[in-house]
């Protein structure tokens, strides 16, 4: 057991980290997993366990018992925007969306990424993996207007921070996220927002989740950064060798 890695996922108890924090506990033969939640409802919903820290990335102190002793880190925090109150849909016209004080991208997703990076670069952690999104080459992105929040510049910056961090990382751009079943498809692998112009631009969370862990397990994902799609379930085989997915890979950022 001594000699199993430890891996933090952040954001454990988001829609996607719930799912890569029930899949590292049900690995327990190759994993020791810990999770890091912003708030006690956080931690209770993921089933409040002992491994399950409270911590704030925004401020690098309270994270810092949760990333001590780690071997392997996977980021799966995002700023989160809100419908803003008073919205009514039967005038029509389009619901307009805000941030939080204090949860705005530009503090979530460069420094609170930026400081989850520095803190495990410090503990000599092995591996990083970064979940992020597809759309970061384009600056005139729609999600980049929600809230004036910038989110996807923002993720690009953490992104391009890691990768010049010198800690071994993976940067996963998911496409447009689906609470679909996970292991049903086959899974595209691109660059640079190519395949934002096909059919295969969304891929399950579960996928995604299963993505982060397979990381974990093969060299082929070091060092790497890629765009993940899927196809539609059915039409072809689905994925299983993940080696062999991450071997497509050439691109490190």
């Amino acid at each position: 057991m001594a000699n199993l890695p430890t891996v933090l996922v952040t954001g454990a108890s988001g829609r996607t980290g719930q799912i890569v924090y029930k899949k590292l506990k049900e690995g327990s033969d190759k994993f020791v997993a810990r999770g890091l939640a912003r708030t006690v409802e956080g931690k209770e919903k993921i089933g409040g366990e002992d491994d399950v820290f409270i911590g704030d990335i925004r401020d690098v102190d309270s994270i810092s018992p949760a990333i001590q002793g780690i071997d392997a880190l996977v980021i799966l925090t995002s700023a989160v925007p809100k419908m803003k109150p008073g919205f009514d849909p039967t005038k029509g016209g389009r619901p307009e969306f805000i941030f939080e004080d204090g949860q705005y991208p530009e503090q979530v997703d460069w420094i609170g990424q930026k400081n989850q990076i520095d803190a495990a670069k410090a503990a000599g952690v092995k591996h990083i993996v970064l979940v992020g999104s597809m759309g970061g080459t384009n600056p005139d992105h729609p999600l980049n207007k929600f809230g004036n929040g910038n989110i996807l510049v923002w993720k690009r910056k953490a992104e391009q921070y890691l990768a010049d961090s010198g800690t071994p990382y993976t940067i996963i751009r998911a496409g447009g996220l689906l609470d679909k079943e996970g292991g049903a498809r086959e899974l595209i692998v691109g660059k640079d927002d190519e395949l934002l112009q096909t059919d295969t631009k969304t891929v399950p969370r579960a996928d995604v989740a299963e993505v982060c862990i397979q990381a974990l397990l093969f060299e082929e994902s070091k060092f790497k950064a890629f765009d993940l799609g899927s196809k539609p379930e059915g039409t072809s085989t689905p994925t299983k060798d993940f080696k062999a997915l991450f071997s497509q890979v050439t691109t490190r950022f």
